[in-house]
């Protein structure tokens, strides 16, 4: 789904044109002649005395003012002033200026002032500021553009600040102020000016809530100081900056407004059917291909995954935004006529070809970030759109993996006709305990997606080795994916060539393997989603015993692991899984002649409720054989069992590690 707010821009490209304008010659070259004194908003701010931040805190906001001015038709002037300090060396890129604009919200003015480690002061002409559209990349058209300033005196000890106004065209009565990001804020506002006989409310997500100060004549000011920053780029498994981060959301109305919101879904879901109401209408075209894809079926599943894989195989993703675009879908016909478009053109043409069939569906919008959308804070804070098919009463299947039920008891498939590796039924990982907003008009909801069971995700190995007595390994193995665990594979030995088939296996090989080779490498089931992707080969691996006098130690555990990568910190943010998924290993190592085991690895298990990990070695008869099964349950964990996932990854660490010791007759 085209996003037109805060969070697809910053987040979907701004930190591209960031590491771009870092380090690129398109950037005209500052001059380092003042040119008027800086203002004295920016000198006081930069004098502050400022907290003792951790060590690796890179830079800190010292003052983000923002001033949201709503004309009587509902447009919007957006005025901004931000001060910020370079405390270390990576704060540089925290300190280029990338202000997102488009047709609809166009940039007034926007100066850029610095001051350097050393006390000069710099102010960039217009000349030094350019702007710059967002890269095609063969399936992207968007009229968002940045407009970037790369100010000098960008190091540690040197100061940053800009002041832009920008015109705003809201396509909902909306404005969300994110207040919280990466680096933490010393001070910051949000000052909403409404015209007279107009009323507002809030919602906050991810942060207790603040109450306004009252300015009189319809202005309104919220202030915050000390924002601790959110800083996950070293904090193992961690949500998304978005699923954490706090935001106001305001919604107002007034006289004249044609589509006013509250502070709930409903009001969203109505704006949103007067949007894409027409845009779902199948045409004569649409209607006959979804009788040809249905043809003899009689059971809704079989006629829902036919429409639903030709949607999500034959119609290529490929994204035009323009304005209203971002939001509103294009009409089916054109969808269905030129086979593309994007996550909400997709879904909208699922719902045209089921309504032709007599089959109810609607749209929803979620994120691909679980945790963003927060079904207390109605907002359009979603990225992605996919589709809820109604399943009918008293209809049951064990098909149906990915279902949901709405407040008037109304039963729907999840079905997400972008994600191309996901089998129909299911629903893709990053989703899996998020919440989506059913967009039904007046029964708009927020609804939490399922979790699917560990073994609808599973990658299962099976192996026969020998050992030979130079501690040499050879043998066939077969690995079995279902689910999303599959999906890197099946993209790789779908789309790619023999070269990087043979370089991602080598890869994955290599995780485990200091040398070995690999031949015979057959694949099936490739594209068939609702079946295993098997992958078997020979293999081949030189020096997987290491001999130690006349004993020789093997690693029963010869492929796959499991374990975390976990540090030894407090924690205090939720732990993402990632997944629920199953993986079982199999492998017999026949011993070398003339050797058995003197000592095995002990039996391991351990269930900690969102996981479980167990592992066995046995001699049977002349065969080492090895089993293991590891499972994951949840997804998203409270810090507070931290604990307990460093203590299941000790012991998956171990036992991976383990050794057989095997000695001579």
């Amino acid at each position: 789904m085209g996003d037109k707010h805060d969070r697809k821009i910053q987040q979907s490209f701004t930190r591209f044109f960031i590491l771009l304008a870092l380090g690129s010659a398109l950037l005209p070259t500052v001059s380092f002649a003042r040119t008027e004194p800086v203002p004295p908003w920016v000198t006081e701010a930069a004098h502050q005395t400022l907290p003792n931040y951790p060590a690796e805190t890179n830079a800190v906001v010292l003052l983000d003012e923002t001033t949201y001015s709503v004309a009587a038709n509902g447009t919007a002037i957006e005025h901004r002033r931000r001060v910020l300090k370079i405390l270390r060396p990576g704060g540089r890129e925290e300190a280029v200026v990338a202000v997102p604009f488009d047709k609809d919200t166009q940039i007034r003015s926007l100066k850029v002032w610095s001051i350097g480690p050393d006390g000069h002061e710099y102010t960039l002409k217009p000349e030094e500021i350019v702007d710059y559209g967002y890269p095609g990349q063969g399936s992207l058209f968007q009229d968002d553009k940045l407009r970037i300033a790369k100010a000098p005196g960008r190091d540690p000890g040197g100061v940053v600040a800009y002041e832009y106004e920008q015109t705003v065209r809201p396509y909902l009565t909306e404005k969300t102020w994110n207040f919280q990001e990466s680096i933490p804020k010393l001070h910051q506002s949000f000052i909403l000016e409404l015209p007279p006989g107009f009323t507002y409310g809030t919602v906050w997500a991810h942060h207790l809530q603040s109450t306004a100060i009252d300015l009189e004549h319809q202005h309104f000011r919220w202030d915050l100081k000390d924002t601790p920053g959110i800083d996950l780029e070293h904090i193992p498994m961690a949500p998304a900056e978005y699923a954490l981060a706090g935001r106001m959301t305001i919604h107002y109305a007034g006289p004249g407004l044609t589509a006013p919101t509250t502070d709930s879904w409903r009001t969203i879901g109505e704006w949103y059917q007067q949007l894409s109401r027409d845009r779902l209408t199948p045409t004569p075209e649409i209607a006959a291909k979804a009788k040809e894809l249905t043809a003899g079926k009689t059971d809704f599943y079989d006629k829902t995954e036919a429409i639903g894989e030709f949607v999500q195989r034959q119609i290529r993703y490929f994204v035009i935004e323009v304005g209203i675009g971002g939001y509103q879908p294009h009409p089916a016909a054109d969808i269905f006529r030129n086979r593309y478009g994007d996550c909400k053109d997709k879904a909208t043409l699922v719902s045209a070809m089921l309504s032709s069939v007599g089959i109810h569906s609607a749209l929803m919008m979620v994120d691909t970030a679980r945790g963003v959308v927060d079904p207390e804070a109605p907002s359009l804070m979603g990225n992605h759109m996919i589709a809820a098919i109604e399943i009918p009463e008293a209809y049951n299947s064990p098909s149906l993996r990915s279902v949901v039920t709405a407040k008037n008891g109304h039963r729907y498939l999840i079905f997400d006709p972008t994600w191309e590796m996901t089998p129909f039924g299911q629903l893709e990982h990053n989703l899996q305990g998020g919440y989506g907003v059913l967009l039904e008009g007046p029964d708009t909801q927020a609804i939490q997606l399922p979790i699917l069971a560990p073994e609808r995700n599973t990658v299962r190995r099976n192996a026969t080795f020998e050992l030979t007595p130079e501690g040499t390994l050879q043998g066939t193995v077969t690995e079995k994916r279902f689910g999303d665990v599959s999906e890197r594979r099946r993209t790789v030995y779908t789309t790619g060539d023999a070269q990087e088939q043979s370089r991602y296996l080598d890869h994955a090989l290599t995780q485990d393997l200091a040398a070995f080779s690999v031949s015979d490498v057959k694949v099936a089931d490739a594209m068939s989603l609702n079946k295993d992707f098997t992958l078997t080969y020979a293999l081949s691996a030189d020096h997987f015993a290491r001999r130690m006098g006349s004993l020789l130690m093997v690693r029963p555990r010869v492929l796959g692991s499991d374990a975390f990568p976990l540090d030894r910190k407090p924690r205090h943010i939720p732990i993402d899984l990632r997944e629920t998924m199953q993986n079982v290993d199999a492998y017999d190592i026949k011993l070398p002649p003339g050797y058995t085991i003197d000592e095995l690895p002990e039996p391991v298990k351990l269930d900690v409720g969102f996981a479980s990990y167990e592992s066995r070695s046995t001699l049977q008869g002349d065969t080492l054989h090895y089993t293991r099964t590891y499972t994951v349950r949840q997804v998203t964990l409270p810090p507070d069992l931290y604990p307990d996932l460093q203590r299941l990854d000790g012991v998956i660490e171990a036992d991976e590690q383990n050794s057989a010791v095997l000695t001579r007759k």
